[in-house]
């Protein structure tokens, strides 16, 4: 995580363009070969920062499935102030608005959400009994990826100072609109279960 630290802040402190390989790994305290053992290219190197968010999502679906409470149980902790610590908000946030002018990190960022797409397919199909495969579970998982996608890139963009929401209830709110499509009075696509139970988002307080 450190390399991925690293690349960030010298991308958002010197641009991308100018930042080289060599560059990260001397920030990082690392050789610029042991670097190339492990990514592809400097961009590369940001990867396992979207790893790790996407990786605590699938946890909260995982425990969820396992019957450790509510799907809005186990997301509550993103607004916790100590998980959100944990993570690298500041990082992300770079990251996020760095790749909406820089193509090698847009291909990263978007490349990253290709792969948790199928992630997300896995946990949905161990959750409801069905195939990983089956075009409705794929379909499921899409959207779910879309949401989350969608709902990182707004929080990212808005001014650090602004009172927009917190990442926590950018997060809640996107998946509270997947859940609101995946709801059905037909039980037969989910082998009798829903896939989100979320309760609608509290209203912002008037300023």
């Amino acid at each position: 995580m450190e390399i991925a630290d690293e690349a960030v802040r010298l991308f958002a402190e010197h641009g991308v363009a100018a930042t080289t390989a060599e560059d990260i790994a001397s920030a990082a305290g690392v050789s610029t070969r042991t670097l190339w053992r492990y990514f592809r290219s400097k961009e590369e190197c940001v990867r396992p920062l979207l790893a790790a968010g996407i990786e605590m999502v699938t946890e909260r679906l995982r425990a969820h499935w396992r019957g450790d409470g509510s799907f809005a149980h186990a997301i509550s902790s993103f607004d916790d102030p100590g998980t959100v610590a944990a993570q690298p908000i500041e990082a992300l946030r770079d990251l996020v608005r760095l790749s909406r002018d820089e193509p090698g990190l847009r291909a990263v960022w978007l490349e990253a959400h290709f792969d948790a797409e199928g992630v997300f397919a896995d946990v949905i199909a161990e959750g409801t009994g069905r195939s990983p495969h089956d075009l409705a579970v794929r379909v499921e998982a899409g959207m779910l990826n879309a949401a989350l996608r969608v709902a990182v890139e707004d929080w990212a963009v808005q001014p650090e100072e602004a009172a927009g929401p917190p990442l926590g209830e950018s997060l809640a709110t996107a998946l509270y609109v997947v859940a609101q499509l995946f709801e059905t009075d037909s039980t037969e696509a989910s082998g009798g279960r829903r896939l989100l139970r979320l309760p609608a988002p509290s209203p912002s307080p008037e300023p």
